[in-house]
């Protein structure tokens, strides 16, 4: 197959769905099967079901009322069937011509003038023409790429591209896997005798084959790259201590005991030769800041530059304004670096960055471009690291000398997903909240009671307190997002007419947001109308009300975390989850898992079940390749066995590994980097 031969217009189709060379047909498999094996009489064709049945077009007009609509009759001897086609070209109408035999796949319903198929599959067919002796696959595909290309194209990639196995039968017959080749046949191909459910639940062997040669890629990959990066040579940081001490000393609280044992797990990290690449996790709230601020202290003191970058400029500014306070009394030059600033403020910190004279910089993307040069970059510190796309942190990454790295995540990741996705990191956890956070009560209300709601606010604010309301996450329009958001802002501001309501969206200009920000931080707005803008990084202990208008539109991890801005405060804590109804089985579950749990963990154990993978940690953006077939639930046996063959192979068969990588990952230097 000469994959360079395609048209451009069709290679860029294939793109879309994955396919960029002859060998991502062989794994571009089915998402489901028709059962075009069977032929049935008309009259015995099950109703409800997917069915093949074959009859001669006794009529066929075009009707008009009460829409217009192609109208059909097929008959086979045993009975008649109405074919109805509610759009329709001219080509079909011609298929049904009165007197052709013709093949019918779809679903048999009952109709007002009888049995009847709305657009069914249409082929004509001579008197004993050979039925099908697999399922009919049927591909992911995306506009304009039609079925019976892909199949003509998979079948030609099963004929001529090399399906030999990868693995040894040592490796395979302990787990009862079959070999490669017969298995992806038969999963392009599958024989009618082949369990439908096992192929509908992907639990057939031939699945489980192919989901263990995924979870065994990624393994593989990962664990190179873990090892790519300790072949590295990495500025040597050896703790000091004097920066920390002087820290520690000016803080008004102590460190828990988590954050303690994270921050010697870090400390030991840097004074490595080699790069350290650490996760540091904790819910919201638990104080991963400071544990930053203290490894910067570290770098600093031994005479580096640290890097702080966060995916959004609130969050950014949020962190600026905190390392500020405890780090300029140290004698420490802090630059802001965002791509908001003026030229002369831009131009200033980059000089200041690249004479070494900052000695911490914190920004936003901007710290990704060109212009951006750092004199001894030694530590970079990734806040959210899951919303940076992998060219964006290797661009980060080659600003230094293979700098240490320290990502940190509020959205907790189940044990399942971080021993998958995250085999190539070291991961810190800090499980426990700082003395002082006060628990948070969560409610689920209707949004028929949203006038109980609204008084809940106004006696709130008598005592003092203050009060979020975020609105909606509206995906498929940012407009009608920031529209919603407007309008609850006039509709609370005259609904409180006593009280100061405020309005914060993505669309204000950072200047005019952060100057939002601070009069609520000042208690000058008592109420904070604001879109999921405010989901990280803001700090208001006075604000112990917080409601989410449709929540059931949001995701537990986003709940979770927009939850955690109240709570920061002495004073007792609420989030009202407003709901409106009819509920889905999805909302309702997520609803459920939010209003029973406040561990983080537990929640995103739970979003794992619900969602899956992809959302959970956005792994499309973390540069990790994505798992197609392999459920890390459901298979978590198969990714036990994958890890071990991955660490077994690695230490006593590498040219099987890197053979197998060639298949399942071909180009995996850019993973190798990130």
């Amino acid at each position: 197959m000469n994959f360079s031969a395609f048209s451009p217009k069709l290679q860029s189709q294939l793109a879309k769905i994955g396919i960029g060379q002859p060998f991502d047909f062989v794994l571009h498999l089915p998402l489901r099967y028709e059962d075009e094996t069977h032929l049935y009489p008309i009259t015995d064709a099950p109703v409800g079901a997917q069915v093949l049945v074959e009859g001669e077009v006794q009529s066929c007009e075009v009707q008009y009322k009460p829409r217009k609509q192609l109208i059909a009759r097929v008959a086979d001897g045993s009975g008649t069937l109405v074919v109805r086609l509610l759009n329709f070209y001219p080509s079909a109408a011609k298929q049904l011509t009165v007197g052709k035999r013709v093949r019918l796949f779809g679903e048999i319903r009952r109709g007002f003038w009888g049995d009847e198929m709305v657009h069914p599959k249409i082929r004509v067919a001579s008197e004993n023409a050979e039925l099908n002796e697999s399922l009919t696959p049927v591909y992911p595909t995306t506009a304009g790429l039609p079925q019976f290309l892909l199949i003509k194209h998979i079948a030609l990639a099963l004929k001529t591209c090399d399906l030999a196995d990868t693995l040894p039968n040592s490796i395979l017959d302990p787990l009862n896997l079959p070999d490669f080749s017969s298995s992806v046949r038969l999963l392009h191909n599958p024989p009618p005798d082949v369990p439908q459910h096992q192929l509908r639940e992907r639990t057939h062997p031939g699945w489980q084959r192919l989901k263990f040669d995924e979870l065994l890629a990624q393994q593989l990959s990962l664990r190179m790259a873990r090892a790519a990066r300790r072949e590295q040579n990495a500025p040597i940081i050896r703790p000091q201590g004097e920066l920390a001490t002087k820290l520690l000393a000016a803080l008004p609280f102590e460190l828990t005991t988590a954050q303690q044992k994270v921050l010697a797990e870090i400390n030991r990290d840097l004074a490595q030769p080699h790069p350290m690449q650490r996760l540091l996790q904790g819910d919201v709230g638990s104080g991963k800041t400071i544990v930053a601020a203290l490894a910067a202290c570290q770098a600093i003191e031994a005479g580096w530059q640290v890097v702080l970058m966060a995916p959004t400029e609130i969050l950014a500014e949020q962190h600026f304004r905190k390392l500020a306070d405890w780090l300029y009394p140290l004698g420490l030059h802090i630059a802001w670096l965002t791509g908001s600033l003026k030229s002369k403020e831009k131009k200033a910190a980059l000089a200041d960055a690249q004479a070494g004279k900052s000695h911490l910089i914190v920004g936003t993307h901007a710290l990704f471009q060109q212009d951006v040069a750092f004199e001894r970059l030694a530590l970079v510190i990734v806040d959210e690291q899951h919303r940076f796309g992998v060219a964006q942190r290797l661009a980060l990454r080659g600003k230094g000398n293979s700098p240490h790295q320290l990502m940190m995540s509020a959205t907790p990741i189940p044990r399942t997903l971080a021993m998958s996705f995250y085999a190539d990191l070291d991961i810190s956890v800090i499980d426990e909240l700082p003395p002082g956070r006060t628990p948070i009560t969560t409610k689920l209300i209707s949004d028929a009671r949203r006038d109980e709601v609204v008084a809940r606010i106004a006696g709130k604010v008598q005592e003092g307190r203050q009060v979020y309301w975020v609105c909606p996450l509206i995906e498929e329009s940012e407009a009608l997002q920031l529209q919603t958001a407007v309008d609850t802002h006039a509709q609370l501001t005259e609904e409180l007419p006593d009280i100061k309501v405020g309005l914060v969206h993505g669309r204000l200009k950072p200047a005019e947001k952060a100057e939002v920000m601070a009069a609520f931080q000042r208690n000058e707005i008592q109420v904070l109308v604001a879109t999921t803008v405010i989901e990280v990084g803001v700090d208001v202990p006075n604000a112990s009300l917080m409601v989410i208008e449709h929540a059931e539109r949001m995701g537990l991890s986003q709940l979770h975390q927009l939850r955690g801005r109240v709570g920061r405060g002495i004073h007792e804590s609420l989030c009202v989850l407003l709901y409106a109804g009819p509920l889905g089985a999805t909302a309702k579950a997520r609803l459920k898992v939010i209003y029973e749990n406040i561990d983080g963990f537990e929640i995103a154990r739970q979003d794992l079940q619900i969602r899956g993978p992809g959302e959970l940690v956005g792994m499309r953006q973390s540069g990790v390749a994505m798992l197609r077939f392999a459920d890390l639930e459901a298979d978590a046996d198969l990714l036990d066995a994958a890890r071990e063959t991955a660490c077994q192979l690695l230490s006593t068969q590498p040219d099987i590994a890197i053979r197998h990588l060639d298949r399942w990952l071909p180009g995996r230097e850019l993973l190798l980097k990130v």
